[in-house]
């Protein structure tokens, strides 16, 4: 093995980080306050929204937009089996019914068609079951899915969107930024961004919620204990001590101490896009080349925030498996990982809802050749030379032999 391990992802701070943590330490005010409305203002600005809402991570923003939704036991919410657990944690805990769908094979993101047959299928007047009050896109890997077609079918079915961009970030589709959220659509419409360790801004844990006003106004109330006043509103010099809890809500308020990490990190975004953009296009250009790889894609009507860069393995062209391919990148001090494995084969939900593994076809047999590559802006030129080396390295030991590996 030669060189140190590159880790997966690792985040990107430095002096300027420390240096409004210092500021917010000295304040005394370390809990959700003024610098926590600075970051909501700023956020709100970068992406274009209504309103926003910092909170303690994305998955906090799910559960926070769902609750003001109105989602409970006697509802569904249809989203995607390819994505992190906490996606549909939040409408378990809510008491909703999550009704998953497979995905597109390109994207990896939920099929607006099997959307389509889901809430026909769910239809209380054609069958017995919960309704069907919500669509959760994930915008998976930081490529947009196919809004239109999601915004048209939820007009239709007079239905909510909760969108979980917590890779979205600075994802466009169609000009505009995930989370913008125009407010005169005639849809419900929210977006959930995480600021987690790994993702593209990081305050170490951390989220926020946008869309309209009242929808996100109503979430703070969700957000912190169902009080109908905030801490920083109650404890300012003309606040007053008299709250009243209007809602049995959560504890997820995002305290000043990360949003002051989060005010550097999000003015730091556009320098941090430009080194994950470059550090794709040397992929794309190195790795190209072998007919072992499929490379992500980006539709030309997306920006893609590139949150992950993820390779799929053409398993007929190689005598190894994806964890032997994995193996080997580690053996050759590469850090990577599996963005995601299916929800539907966790024990809990297998048993809960009965599925097997084929009963979303698309997403797990792309879940069994999927490997995502390190990308982050810490990345060196040498580590990402490493990275290609390492990829070339397996494919070339263990590939069918093609005029790449032939004539080199």
């Amino acid at each position: 093995m030669s060189g140190d391990f590159i880790p997966f992802a690792l985040p990107e701070f430095d002096g300027q980080e420390l240096q409004e943590i210092e500021e917010v330490l000295q304040s005394g005010w370390v809990t959700s306050g003024p610098k926590t409305t600075d970051l909501e203002r700023e956020f709100r600005s970068y992406v274009g929204a209504p309103a926003a809402l910092a909170l303690s991570s994305g998955t906090g923003a799910l559960h926070v937009a769902l609750a003001s939704l109105g989602i409970g036991p006697g509802d569904a919410v249809i989203t995607t089996p390819l994505t992190f657990c906490s996606t549909v944690h939040v409408i378990e805990q809510l008491g909703a019914r999550p009704i998953l769908v497979d995905v597109e094979r390109e994207t990896l993101n939920i099929d607006p068609a099997r959307i389509e047959e889901a809430v026909a299928t769910a239809d209380p007047a054609l069958s017995p079951g919960p309704r069907v009050r919500a669509l959760l896109p994930v915008h998976l890997y930081g490529h947009s899915c196919e809004m239109d077609s999601i915004l048209e079918i939820a007009r239709r079915y007079e239905l909510a969107v909760v969108e979980d961009a917590a890779h979205a970030l600075p994802a466009e589709y169609r000009g505009r930024r995930i989370g913008a959220l125009q407010g005169e659509e005639d849809v419900p419409r929210v977006a959930c961004f995480s600021f987690y360790a790994t993702k593209n801004m990081s305050t170490g844990e951390g989220g926020m919620l946008t869309g309209k006003p009242a929808l996100v106004e109503e979430g703070r109330v969700w957000a912190l204990h169902g009080i109908s006043r905030d801490a920083w509103r109650r404890y300012e010099s003309t606040g007053s001590w008299f709250y009243e809890v209007v809602l049995p809500g959560f504890k997820y308020n995002l305290s000043d101490i990360q949003a002051a990490i989060g005010l550097v990190q999000l003015r730091k975004l556009p320098a941090f896009q430009a080194r994950r953009r470059e550090i794709v296009r040397r992929y794309h250009e190195a790795l190209g080349k072998f007919e072992e790889l499929e490379l992500p894609v980006e539709r030309p009507e997306v920006g893609h925030s590139w949150h992950l860069y993820v390779i799929r393995l053409n398993l007929d062209r190689l005598f190894i498996s994806r964890d032997q391919f994995i193996e080997e990148l580690r053996m050759r001090n590469i850090g990577t990982s599996v963005h995601f494995i299916p929800v539907h084969v966790h024990q809990y939900y297998r048993q809960k809802y009965g599925y097997s593994a084929e009963d979303f076809p698309v997403a797990y047999r792309e879940y069994q050749r999927i490997v995502s590559l390190p990308l982050y802006p810490r990345m060196t030129d040498d580590d990402v030379e490493r990275v290609i080396g390492a990829v070339a390295e397996v494919v070339e030991a263990h590939g069918v032999r093609t005029n790449h590996s032939s004539s080199s």
